[in-house]
């Protein structure tokens, strides 16, 4: 049987996005990074629960799922954030940097028409922030086919939640890895 990817965004999701005030979650401590690329005089500030990490780590650790970062941070997700939340080290989609002024520049998340060849009929739980209805309706396609596929959407201004992994636990759960569902919020 082989195991449901968990596809993880970062930003919205484990970075949450500051509130119109600039708050961030009072959970989520600043740290001061220099993603690759980026002039050494301009690093970038981020907000990181430290909780999330060990959260994070147990489930990987049950096995239910093969973890890949999907986030345009790339092979950063890897040297930085995983690292500043004590994650075990796993790839990431290369995903392009594509020349766009929006997410969804064809109606739905740009991320997805590089994870749909990329998965094949791989089931997959996803967690991004972004996804539009026509992402959910994908979804629901992909399952009805065949292709178990959970979507899980956090608030981008709280980020990730406990009750959002604990539905990829129950989802993974379930011997077919699809229990029927196909979005989570």
């Amino acid at each position: 049987m082989t195991l449901p990817y968990l596809l993880l965004d970062i930003d919205g999701v484990l970075i949450p996005f500051p509130a119109a005030d600039g708050s961030t979650p009072p959970t989520h401590i600043r740290h001061t990074v220099l993603p690759t690329g980026r002039h050494p005089d301009d690093p970038v500030p981020i907000w990181l629960d430290p909780s999330q990490g060990p959260v994070l780590t147990d489930l990987l650790a049950g096995g239910l799922v093969t973890p890949v970062w999907c986030t345009s941070w790339r092979k950063d997700a890897t040297t930085i954030i995983g690292p500043l939340l004590g994650l075990p080290d796993f790839p990431y989609l290369d995903l392009p940097r594509p020349q766009i002024t929006t997410s969804h520049p064809d109606g739905y998340l740009w991320k997805r028409d590089h994870v749909d060849p990329w998965l094949g009929r791989a089931p997959v739980v996803w967690i991004d922030d972004d996804f539009t209805v026509l992402d959910h309706a994908w979804a629901d396609e992909r399952t009805a086919r065949g292709c178990a596929t959970l979507l899980v959407q956090p608030d981008p201004y709280i980020g990730l939640q406990p009750s959002h992994l604990a539905d990829v636990r129950d989802w993974a759960g379930f011997p077919d890895a699809a229990g029927g569902a196909t979005e989570a919020a």
